[in-house]
């Protein structure tokens, strides 16, 4: 192969690997959104514990404001955030056209923002955080709520997440955050965990007792065979004595 063959080679070469280096460098900033991740189960008509997802996108800036909006048409009774270090929680409530009831209560105003702003401490580049909160009741009548968060970095740069994804489209820039709910359960205690039943407990019980009498019949069965043994083994033991004394004995009349 000559030298000209050989350079062009390793430019192409170059070439290639820059352009792939290029789309999965693309590909990773396009994935890296705010979200929005329960845990454990989000169940409708029940409470739940999320975590909003927040990376930090910029080489450059760094991440020192959140704000997450609740829609309205689904409202949420009850929206708490945890305190994080370094970071301070505003709630903003909204009044309701129709109000809500809990536990007998008529509620008038709900939660419609959770505001989180730098208090000595920033998402900074490479980085993320995340911004946890206690969610209910969640509502019966979707399966999914829309939580748009707007993004705000220390260069003053904003990045709306406010874009809903649209059925059969491609996933749009900027999205918003989805929280999925999954499907109720009858024996949801609405927060977040299920009462054990006292079918469940009987069954649970027999269960035990089953094992117990294989184990028993197991044991005896064992039992049994290993008595079975040693008497075999006994007999065999004496016939063998008794063959010994009667081949002695016949030697001796033999010689007599």
């Amino acid at each position: 192969m000559s030298v000209s063959r050989t350079r062009t080679s390793v430019r192409a070469a170059l070439a290639g690997g820059i352009a792939l280096s290029s789309v999965v460098l693309l590909s990773g900033t396009a994935f890296a959104h705010v979200s929005v991740q329960p845990q454990g189960e989000a169940a409708k008509g029940g409470y739940a514990t999320v975590n909003i997802k927040v990376p930090n996108e910029r080489d450059n800036a760094s991440t020192v404001k959140l704000e997450v909006n609740f829609p309205l048409d689904h409202p949420l009774a009850s929206v708490m955030p945890q305190p994080i270090p370094g970071w301070k929680a505003e709630v903003t409530k909204s009044k309701l056209d129709k109000p809500l009831e809990l536990h007998g209560k008529k509620i008038n105003e709900v939660v419609s923002k959770v505001t989180w702003t730098a208090d000595g401490s920033k998402i900074g580049p490479g980085q993320f955080q995340q911004f946890p909160l206690s969610l209910g009741r969640l509502p019966e009548d979707t399966d999914q709520l829309v939580l748009k968060a707007i993004q705000t970095y220390d260069n003053k740069e904003v990045v709306r997440w406010i874009e809903e994804q649209k059925e059969g489209a491609e996933e749009p820039e900027n999205p918003a955050p989805v929280l999925k709910l999954s499907a109720a359960s009858e024996d949801e205690d609405h927060h977040g965990g299920a009462a054990p039943s006292a079918s469940a407990d009987t069954d649970e019980k027999a269960g035990h007792d089953d094992k117990a009498g294989d184990h028993e019949e197991t044991a005896s069965a064992s039992s049994s065979t290993d008595t079975t043994a040693r008497v075999l083994g006994v007999v065999g033991i004496l016939v063998g004595v008794a063959g010994v004394a009667f081949g002695v004995l016949a030697g001796r009349r033999r010689s007599a």
